[in-house]
């Protein structure tokens, strides 16, 4: 019988990755605006995001952290919810 995930500690994990994540990438752009951008365009296949990015402010940056927990909450339970489920019915 295989491990079953607790959706508590799968949803935090997400949240502390997600969270991190999302700092880095504002310390990034920050600190190399352009470089940080030109990197990021590369992710999103051929959008020009150049063309549409804003100045980075704190009050961003905070709503965003908020908008990512809530994000990562749901979708780190929803994961372990959906994984246990499958667990012991696909062999």
């Amino acid at each position: 019988m295989v491990n079953k995930l607790n959706p508590k500690i799968v949803s935090l994990s997400l949240v502390v990755v997600s969270v991190i994540l999302l700092w880095l990438c504002a310390l990034s752009i920050v600190l190399a605006p352009k470089s940080s951008l030109i990197f990021l365009g590369s992710i999103f296949h051929g959008m020009d995001i150049t063309k549409i990015a804003t100045s980075i402010t704190l009050s961003g940056v905070l709503l965003g952290t908020v908008a990512i927990v809530v994000i990562a909450l749901i979708t780190g339970w929803l994961f372990a919810v959906i994984y246990n489920y499958f667990i012991n019915r696909i062999k």
